[in-house]
């Protein structure tokens, strides 16, 4: 297969050659897109030199398992019926050295700075996230999300107390903080009628606002809610960039009425606070252009997470129940449209105003990643000049993560951290969500294993 994709590579750069005489000398600019192109097919195992033994050989064996479809899709069936069996110290001790190592940080702040101070010698920066589940319908009550805000705090300091990296990063899940019913009444109230930017800052300034369509106990809880995000944005302003989760389509609008309240209040002078727009909706370019029109109009700036998406089977299936549309593109190659288009918009008024905008290009799609460096070198955007960086899971897509930090791109990783119980529902929606991805890893897979072979060889 490499044979074949190599040929395909020449015979593509000798379709962009400027006609004339075959001696014609090629334009500087010329040949270093072909360099990027080269360097970017990401082909290269060397990337993984830099992993230990055993490392390599954990990862092969927890892709190899994720390449059965069966073990994903019933992943979280499967690890219930382990942990009977085992018992919860018996499940630890089977999951810690593999799943739990390959994908999560650590449970401790030790073991977090250990894995960050790995990280950041590789050229990669962190972007921490406190992996927090919030099911409808779970226990209620005040005491539950100011734990949660407790959490996010201590995320905060240790994002920016370890001098791991410049510019942390974290994630901030909304209805960690503020209950998804909430969110859910939120929303069906703002479609009628929205609400006033102004209205929802001053709450988080603490005014008792009154918010017209909510009872007494939900204005009461709304404002906690704002409250605590206040805190949270306030602790981390001109230290932490945070970058905030999209969820569900039945309340994404509420999540993004409140985000864009804290980027009015807190992204005067930079992009402190971001939000995510999922490319798998078939709403999403018109969410991303009405968000850009309103950092102009309200002067903020604006920081984008772009994600193709994470939450398609249940999306699916909510809107067959309801009888809705299907909010989600019909096809993969719609989604990949959706997702190459934001990102040619944000990076064209990013090449405008470097100092108004930023962008995470989060993705482990190859092509995208080479688009986006592509149109970086089109326009000019400086690699590390802080506008433009890219963003992958921790513990996967090492070949793209590696080599993007070698050629001097700003790269992030998504890092879970907590311990086995905690982070496990996390990991169990990833890897469903991540199905795809995950079966299609074969690729790094072939890497990992010329990589192995290369120094089973050196060693005889």
């Amino acid at each position: 297969a490499s044979a074949a994709t190599h040929h395909h590579h020449h015979h593509h750069h000798q379709q962009h050659r400027p006609a004339g005489p075959r001696s014609a000398p090629r334009t500087a600019a010329a040949r270093r897109s072909d360099l990027l192109s080269a360097t970017l097919a990401f082909e290269d195992p060397s990337a993984f030199r830099v992993k230990s033994l055993g490392e390599l050989l954990r990862a092969l064996g927890i892709f190899r398992l994720c390449s059965f479809p069966v073990l994903v899709n019933h992943c979280g069936k499967l690890m219930s019926v382990a942990r009977t069996l085992l018992g919860r110290r018996g499940f630890s001790l089977l999951l810690r050295p593999t799943v739990y190592a390959q994908f999560v940080a650590g449970e401790n702040e030790r073991e977090i700075s250990q894995s960050m101070e790995k990280m950041s010698l590789l050229g990669l920066r962190p972007m921490l996230a406190v992996p927090i589940e919030e099911d409808l319908g779970e226990s209620t009550g005040e005491k539950r999300y100011d734990d949660n805000m407790e959490a996010m705090l201590e995320c905060v300091r240790m994002s920016h107390s370890n001098a791991w990296s410049r510019d942390p990063m974290m994630q901030l899940k909304i209805t960690a903080l503020l209950s998804p019913e909430l969110c859910v009444k939120l929303t069906t109230l703002i479609t009628q009628q929205p609400y006033d930017l102004n209205l929802v800052v001053r709450a988080m300034d603490g005014e008792p606002i009154n918010f017209p369509g909510l009872d007494e106990s939900e204005v009461a809880h709304f404002l906690c809610g704002l409250q605590r995000l206040n805190k949270i944005a306030e602790a981390s302003v001109n230290k932490v960039r945070v970058l905030v989760d999209a969820e569900y389509t039945y309340m994404n609008p509420a999540l993004s009425l409140v985000t864009m309240a804290m980027m009015k209040k807190f992204n005067k002078d930079g992009s402190w606070i971001w939000n995510t727009y999922q490319c798998y909706l078939k709403e999403s370019r018109s969410l991303l252009l009405d968000a850009l029109c309103l950092s102009k109009d309200e002067g903020f700036c604006l920081g984008v997470k772009l994600v193709r998406g994470a939450y398609m089977d249940k999306e699916r299936k909510l809107a067959e129940k309801e009888g809705c549309l299907d909010p989600i593109h019909q096809c993969w190659e719609d989604t990949n449209d959706s997702y190459n288009g934001s990102l040619d918009v944000m990076l064209e008024v990013i090449s405008q105003k470097p100092e108004r905008y930023r962008i995470i290009v989060a993705t482990h799609n190859e092509e995208s990643v080479r688009r986006a460096a592509k149109r970086m070198e089109e326009l000019g955007i400086d690699k590390d000049g802080g506008a433009v960086c890219f963003g992958q899971l921790l513990g996967m897509c090492d070949h793209v993560s590696l080599t993007l930090a070698k050629e001097g791109y700003a790269v992030y990783k998504s890092v879970p951290y907590g311990s086995v119980e905690d982070t496990l529902p996390y990991l169990v929606r990833r890897a469903q969500e991540n199905r795809t991805v995950l079966q299609g890893i074969r690729k790094e897979r072939d890497l990992l294993r010329k990589e192995l072979r290369r120094r089973l060889r050196l060693s005889k």
